[in-house]
């Protein structure tokens, strides 16, 4: 075989061999297409049995839902018409209800307009009968006054002053009944609280005397006291403002003056000027001033023990000094630190024996005083000046009430006033807590007895127990028991209203009969 030969079968073997493989290709590929058709129809033929399953699900959930929103809506409608049948019994009956009211009103209407038309007759039948009624008075009074032989003015007279000596008799057994029920209601349980505060409390008293002496160790002093021309003593004089008094008596000189504050100063003064012995101008406007800072000082501390002592605290500090002040003032010679010490823890005590605020209590006792630290340097009575003070410096309402009521007429919806009163006048009142002098004592005696028999029926007049009571003797037979009641109740009245004096006066009227004979 020759080389051409061989060339053209590899080509014949070659072309055949190509057209094998592409005939296997094609058979593939036609294969592969049949099955991909194949597949395909049945996806799509699973799919649309699929969407049929889930058509007749929606269908039947869709009727299945239907039927639930049907019965829903059914037992909806059945739930309203039940309350629709309600709402129209309750109306049908409120109807009922409201028909028989107007029927009842019209018939209440028709009463009404009956009645007024019978008052309507009354009132005219009443006009004609106090006209003839009046006509009849008229006519016998007439006949009154020409049987009686008075004219009108006269009778007026004569009845009204028959009428007022009832209408005394009748006042005055008023007066005792209810005095009586009063008496008997509030006397245990007022003496009851009085006597366990004041036992609770038992302070000593002391009495400050209101001549200041500073003694001096001789005769020769007082020379020197007066320096060379009276120099010594003008500088103490103009350094303290209070007057020094040197007089024959020996080993003492007098401090005369208003201030008891400026009068105390002076004294500390003299005292140290006096251990010192260097007594000049100089030295003692240097002495004076530390006297001064030192008394201050003192002030402070006797305001702020006061104050601690009754257990009351957050004070001003200017309440406190005007408090310390009050150490060196005195009232009928009683200490009115001290007593408003003792007023605090009384008015403290009755407050719990009543049920109030203790602590407010005390404070009102502790302060209701206060204006007397400064009397004699603001115008007016020291209850005002102690409750523009208290106002001023922002204490409680009832503090300021205190302070500003306690010498007035006591109101009965300010209860801590009345306490602070009741106990200023038991701290007052307490044997050895003040004292008068005996022309002036004397004096207040005989006042009130002279002022309790000018009454009409009075016989005698005795003051007693210092001047606490007074006992008045009616004649029976110008007075009855009713008019000795009123007689006691003005003699009480005319006591507040013309003298003065401190505490309360008990008013105690006495009215006897006796009858005496003699045997034979």
């Amino acid at each position: 075989m020759g080389y051409e030969e061989i060339f053209t079968v590899a080509i014949i073997a070659t072309v055949l061999s190509a057209l094998a493989t592409y005939l296997g290709i094609r058979f593939m590929d036609s294969r592969t297409q049949a099955n991909s058709t194949n597949r395909a129809s049945e996806i799509l033929r699973r799919a649309e049995m699929d969407a049929e399953n889930k058509i007749r699900e929606a269908e039947i959930e869709i009727k299945a839902n239907t039927i639930n929103l049907k019965e829903t809506t059914e037992a909806e409608f059945r739930v309203a018409r039940q309350e629709l049948h309600e709402r129209e019994r309750l109306l049908d009956k409120r109807q009922d209800t409201l028909d028989k009211q107007a029927e009842e009103y019209r018939k209440q209407e028709k009463q009404i307009e009956n009645n007024r038309r019978k008052l309507a007759e009354r009132i005219v039948d009443t006009n004609r009968r106090n006209e003839d009624l009046a006509k009849l008075i008229e006519k016998e009074r007439v006949l009154l006054h020409e049987f009686s032989g008075l004219n009108r003015e006269e009778a007026t007279k004569r009845l009204l002053a028959m009428l007022n000596s009832e209408l005394i008799e009748e006042t005055g057994a008023i007066i005792l009944r209810h005095e009586k029920q009063i008496k008997e209601r509030c006397e245990t349980i007022t003496r009851n609280i009085l006597l366990v505060s004041m036992q609770r409390y038992a302070a000593s008293q002391t009495s400050d005397s209101t001549v200041c002496t500073v003694d001096i160790p001789n005769d020769e002093m007082k020379g020197r006291i007066i320096g060379r021309e009276g120099r010594n003593i003008r500088a103490f004089e103009k350094a303290t403002g209070i007057d020094l008094i040197i007089d024959d008596t020996p080993g003492v000189v007098l401090l005369s003056g208003f201030d008891p504050i400026r009068r105390e100063i002076a004294r500390l003064s003299l005292d140290r000027l006096i251990a010192d012995g260097r007594i000049h101008p100089a030295r003692i406007e240097e002495i004076v001033e530390e006297t001064g800072k030192d008394i201050q000082g003192i002030i402070k501390k006797a305001g702020i023990e006061a104050s601690q002592e009754v257990n009351i605290f957050g004070l001003d500090e200017r309440i406190i000094n005007l408090l310390g002040r009050l150490c060196y003032r005195t009232s009928y010679s009683q200490n009115v630190l001290r007593h408003s010490v003792e007023v605090a823890f009384l008015s403290g005590m009755i407050a719990v024996e009543l049920g109030l605020n203790e602590n407010l209590a005390r404070r009102c006792g502790l302060l209701h005083d206060i204006g007397k630290a400064a009397d004699h340097e603001i115008e007016g009575g020291h209850p005002k000046i102690g409750a523009d003070f208290l106002r001023r410096y922002g204490e409680p309402v009832e503090v300021i009430q205190a302070a500003a009521g306690h010498h007035v007429d006591l109101r009965l919806d300010d209860p801590y006033t009345i306490i602070v009163a009741v106990a200023d006048a038991c701290s007052a009142s307490r044997p050895g807590a003040r004292r008068e002098s005996l022309e002036n004592y004397v004096k207040r005696m005989e006042e009130l007895e002279t002022m309790a028999n000018g009454f009409p029926g009075v016989e005698q007049t005795y003051a007693v127990q210092a001047g606490r009571e007074m006992r008045v003797m009616l004649n029976s037979s110008m007075s009855t028991d009713e008019s000795a009641a009123k007689i006691c109740r003005e003699i009480a009245k005319t006591l507040t209203e013309k003298i003065q004096f401190p505490g309360e006066v008990k008013v105690t009227v006495i009215r006897e009969t006796r009858f005496v004979e003699i045997a034979k």
